[in-house]
């Protein structure tokens, strides 16, 4: 009889009765799957979580490092992009004002508006207004001339080689004079640079 034809002749409700080796092979089953139960429920089923947040770890490191690589390769573009920045705000820091300037830059405004043809009704500055690291001083102004002579103010202003600034532009037909006669009233902001112990005070 083959062990095909024993496997098959096995009575399942009395294995006391099977042959030796069937039996020590069905023993050696159970065994393994029990020791494989318990091994899967006590040992890994406990160290899964520790595996999880090991792999959690991971992925946050591998994300940091290609973070950290990818500025890395990318320091000295950064380095030649600041110092341009900085660059940058040092030419512009320079086209503000300082306290001693102030008086000449109104000057070159008001000669400005006269080089320009027009009749200055109104230059009066007022309080300085302080910012976070700028002051700001406005200036009201009123001009009256033609059409083109407030054009070449205008122009002549955007070419100063100081930060002014046009605000609160009203133009108006004279009522008393020819019809090209325009009033400007106009407010003209220019801007000065605060120092450390201005910006602390």
């Amino acid at each position: 009889m083959s062990i095909v034809d024993e496997l098959r002749n096995l009575d399942t409700n009395d294995p006391g009765r099977w042959p030796l080796p069937i039996r020590v092979g069905a023993i050696a089953l159970v065994f393994a799957a029990v020791v494989a139960a318990g091994v899967w429920y006590f040992v890994i089923q406990e160290e899964m979580p520790q595996l999880e947040r090991a792999q959690r770890d991971e992925r946050d490191l591998r994300t940091q490092f290609e973070d950290r690589q990818r500025k890395a390769a990318n320091f000295d573009a950064y380095r030649t992009q600041l110092a341009e920045i900085e660059r940058d705000f040092g030419a512009m820091l320079r086209q503000l004002p300082g306290k001693t300037e102030v008086p000449s830059l109104l000057v070159d405004i008001s000669q400005t508006g006269l080089g320009a043809g027009l009749e200055e009704q109104e230059f009066t500055p007022a309080t300085e207004i302080h910012k976070d690291f700028y002051a700001e001083l406005p200036i009201k102004l009123q001009y009256t001339g033609s059409y083109h002579e407030l054009g070449n103010f205008v122009s002549g202003i955007a070419a100063l080689p100081r930060i002014v600034t046009l605000h609160d532009i009203k133009i108006r037909r004279r009522a008393d004079a020819a019809s090209d006669e325009l009033v400007l009233d106009v407010t003209a902001k220019t801007y000065r640079y605060l120092d450390e112990e201005a910006t602390e005070g």
